[in-house]
């Protein structure tokens, strides 16, 4: 069985409001194996890029509690200094948006070739050229004039394997990809995932894949964490996730999935709102839209469990506390 490379204890990621607290990341537990690829799935706001976030170190205000092991090593107690080795050497995260997370004034070569010297400690013209290596690895054409080329002077899916490229510079043991295919038509969608399945083929790479789209996490997903406001509600394969998903919440993201060539006459759709997360309480937080809310649900938390073949939810149907409601 594959070693843990990251594991996540207890963290809680907090953001101080004039409003209150918000609490981003609420006592939220999961590791991620050598080798494989998790996949963290649920709404907008649910904590995924914040989580990701955290193991970057790349917050800065909010209160951050619990543990992040990498390797062993817990990346909230480092210094920046012991940090910067790792962030961009180590862990290296593509971003949602490339247009925005590409520098506008540099070229592509001169985006690629400064990690390489800074944690490869490359001369400059070894540099560039394992960034005309890497351009030509992620499946763009004319590598070489692309290394002079601008930001804006490439297509968006050019820009996402542009920011591929600079994540894969230093050989990470982890991957993280935070919605790597958003604004991205099908077919360019496609080429992006069968390039990432080829790189965790090829190198071994870990990979953390944060997606709201259900299709993408069959495709690529060895594990799958359903979070929602916050928290960690369900784990699984993904085999066994699909096959058997647990929490009322899982089961209705997986209703709500289009299928092609079935006659549908209206898209199935999760009742109610997500919950403020400044009013969140000491309850279930899915309780006001779930179809099987008990007392219980509205009083008291539901622990995470694990069944005898590793499956954890967190609800209190598979609770004997509430199944005695």
């Amino acid at each position: 069985m594959a070693k843990d490379l990251v594991e996540f204890h207890n963290l809680k990621t907090y953001f101080h409001t004039s409003a209150g607290t918000v609490k981003a990341v609420d006592d939220v537990t999961f590791s991620i194996r050598e080798g494989e690829t998790l996949c963290v799935v649920g709404e907008s706001g649910c904590g995924k890029s914040v989580t990701a976030m955290s193991l970057m170190r790349l917050i800065d205000t909010p209160l951050v509690e619990g543990k992040i092991l990498f390797e062993g090593k817990d990346v909230l107690q480092l210094s920046k200094r012991e940090m910067s080795q790792i962030r961009g050497n180590d862990i290296s995260i593509i971003f949602q948006e490339p247009m925005s997370s590409l520098n506008p004034v540099l070229t592509i070569g001169e985006q690629i070739v400064e990690p390489l010297m800074l944690h490869m400690l490359l001369d400059r013209k070894e540099a560039k050229k394992r960034a005309i290596e890497l351009i030509s690895l992620v499946g763009i054409p004319r590598p070489e004039k692309i290394f002079d080329s601008y930001p804006h002077e490439l297509s968006g899916g050019m820009r996402q394997r542009i920011m591929i490229a600079i994540a894969l510079s230093c050989n990470p043991k982890l991957l993280i990809a935070d919605e790597p295919t958003t604004a991205l038509d099908v077919t360019i969608q496609a080429q992006i995932l069968d390039l990432m399945r080829d790189i965790k083929d090829k190198f071994k790479t870990s990979i953390m894949l944060i997606t709201h789209d259900l299709g993408v996490v069959a495709e690529m997903a060895d594990y799958v964490i359903v979070m929602y406001a916050g928290k960690v509600i369900e784990e699984a394969h993904v085999l066994d996730l699909y096959k058997n998903p647990k929490h009322p919440y899982t089961q209705g993201l997986l209703k709500a999935k289009p299928i092609i060539n079935q006659e549908q006459e209206r898209l199935y759709s999760i009742p109610g709102q997500v919950p403020n997360p400044i009013e969140l309480g000491d309850n279930c937080h899915f309780h006001e839209r779930c179809a099987f809310c008990m007392n219980i649900c509205r009083e008291k938390q539901p622990p995470l469990r694990k069944d005898v073949n590793g499956h954890k939810v967190a609800c209190w149907l598979y609770e004997e506390e509430g199944k005695a409601q």
